[in-house]
């Protein structure tokens, strides 16, 4: 009885290497995509979550600790079969109209239904988290340095972009960065409900010549080598790899107040 060979060329030749190609490009987007509205999202929802106001600080508490507290697989459920039937038909008859950017590699789009829903989802998700790891790492700000920001000139809003906000991302920057690599990976669960990521594309591949183990095996590894790469080029380049929070907290205070003296 001859024993078990792998037949990688059933993997990564043919469709299914079209397929896997199709499921990493959109791997890839929605990771971008969603890294970057969520990072907006996140802002948003700690200025209102720091807020004085209890009828602005209260709402966003209970809108993190909705998304926080749920399965995204449920929240994706939720925003594909309840919220995208409820968004105006002429926005959801352009997502599936022909797009000359929509195409991918044997006829798949990344603008679908799924993908919004995929986005929208993600983001949220993500943007939850990234909030509460921004007011962890607010809330180790020396309270002196908005209080010298403030009797400076510097307006509320503007002692926290250029004062509190850069030393909050330094300070969290690590447990940032692991909420943009968990965005790439639960990405996988986009799959329930059609969006043609990695893992979509692997299930196909399964189903259409049973390469299974093949499948799976580089999916992974396209996994991993995303995560370590993501990892990489944020430690190196982030904010958190370059001078102390604090050091940026009077930097920025004191081009603040050379700008003012000049003008």
């Amino acid at each position: 009885m001859n024993g078990f060979q792998f037949d990688w060329s059933g993997v990564l030749t043919g469709v299914p290497a079209t397929w896997l190609l199709s499921g990493l490009l959109n791997t890839l987007l929605i990771t971008i995509v969603g890294s970057v509205v969520a990072s907006v999202l996140a802002i948003l929802l700690l200025l209102l979550r720091t807020s004085e106001s209890r009828c602005l600080r209260y709402p966003a508490q209970a809108v993190i600790m909705a998304f926080r507290n749920t399965p995204l697989l449920v929240q994706l459920f939720f925003w594909y079969f309840a919220a995208y039937p409820a968004l105006p038909e002429a926005f959801r008859d352009w997502v599936i109209s022909d797009h000359w950017f929509s195409p991918l590699p044997d006829g798949f789009r990344f603008l679908s239904p799924e993908f919004i829903c995929a986005w929208l989802g993600l983001s949220w998700f993500t943007a939850a988290f990234l909030a509460e790891e921004l007011r962890a790492g607010l809330q180790a700000v020396s309270i002196g340095q908005g209080e010298a920001a403030l009797s400076q000139g510097f307006s509320r809003w503007k002692s926290f972009r250029y004062i509190l906000l850069p030393q909050a991302i330094r300070n969290a920057w690590q447990p940032v960065v692991g909420q943009y690599l968990n965005l790439m990976k639960l990405s996988s669960l986009a799959s329930g409900i059609g969006f043609a990521e990695i893992i979509y594309s692997t299930r196909q591949i399964e189903s259409f010549n049973a390469h299974a183990i093949e499948a799976y095996a580089i999916g992974t590894l396209l996994y991993l080598a995303l995560g370590v790469l993501m990892g990489q080029v944020f430690l190196r380049f982030g904010p958190g790899s370059t001078i102390p929070a604090a050091q940026a907290g009077r930097s920025a205070m004191i081009a603040f107040l050379r700008r003012r003296s000049s003008s």
